[in-house]
């Protein structure tokens, strides 16, 4: 089995080669940094096999396809917490978004900000221990029957709405073991830095006659310098934010006889005919006319 490295170079395996086995072929330093790999197009994590010729990428934290590897790992790592902290809690759906990941949960206790600080030090504990993610796969009824075993509703919803003859994947992590198509990292040693970031309600497959969840918002890094400087945008986007600038300024308000039109001010007002002469100009220079519409 052939497989195609960026560079065009060949490398020959037996079928079933493990991505890890293969980056650590071209570098152990590489194996290091990898998060997973892009295989054929499709990313795959660390533990995953390869049974075709392929081209393969390495994935690191800085590419998109590592980040989406890295934090999905980071939700499954706090569900585990989750789970060692506060049991009975039943489990929804944990993915990894843009800056972080999330995961919706199933439980009478209300979350609270001192609740997300003792999970973040629990997830601190579980990346110490450097638990090894495991893949294996069941088919369909077995699942079913899996979950069901666990009282676990929402897995078995999801399972439910698959096809019948679908072999599904799962991952283990320590005492965790969660309905997933991956990728994952290989183990949790690479998650080095962690932030909790907000408890929000989120209604089962986003259908307001389900059930509210209760959904918590995290991120995590490599190095905590990079999750610092995260952090620090974050606050300082909060400075910017046009709303509290408004006020803080006096340029406009917002009022409940016009909910998200802003009511502009005497200053505010300044800045408004300023720009508009300045957009009108510009289109007055290229050619173009003004029309008004009516206001509906």
């Amino acid at each position: 089995m052939k497989i195609t490295l960026p560079d065009g170079s060949q490398k020959e395996y037996g079928k079933g080669v493990k991505v890890y086995d293969v980056a650590t072929d071209i570098s152990q330093g590489l194996a290091r940094a990898s998060m997973g790999a892009v295989v054929n197009s499709k990313i795959l994590g660390m533990q995953e096999s390869i049974n075709e010729d392929a081209d393969f990428r390495v994935v690191k934290f800085e590419d998109p396809e590592g980040k989406k590897i890295f934090w999905h790992t980071s939700a499954h790592i706090m569900a585990l917490a989750v789970q060692n902290l506060f049991p009975g809690v039943k489990f929804a759906i944990g993915p990894a978004i843009d800056n972080g990941f999330y995961y919706d949960f199933d439980t009478d206790h209300r979350f609270t900000p001192e609740d997300l600080e003792a999970i973040e030090e629990e997830m601190k504990k579980i990346v110490k221990e450097g638990y090894k993610l495991e893949r294996f796969e069941m088919p369909r009824d077995k699942a079913l029957e899996f979950f069901k075993g666990k009282d676990e509703v929402y897995k078995v919803d999801l399972i439910e709405k698959l096809p019948e003859d679908e072999i599904i994947s799962f991952y283990t992590l320590g005492e965790f073991t969660d309905l997933c198509a991956g990728p994952h990292l290989y183990d949790t040693k690479k998650v080095k830095a962690i932030k909790l970031m907000s408890i929000a309600g989120a209604y089962w497959r986003g259908d307001e006659n389900n059930k509210m969840l209760q959904r918590i918002y995290g991120t995590t890094f490599e190095k905590k310098k990079d999750l610092e400087e995260y952090l620090n945008k974050l606050e300082e986007a909060k400075k910017r934010y046009h709303r509290k600038l408004g006020r803080e300024l006096d340029l406009f308000s917002m009022q409940e006889e016009g909910p998200g039109f802003p009511f502009f001010h005497p200053k505010g007002m300044i800045i408004r005919n300023l720009l508009e002469d300045f957009w009108r100009t510009e289109h007055t220079k290229r050619g173009y006319g003004e029309i008004k519409t009516p206001l509906i």
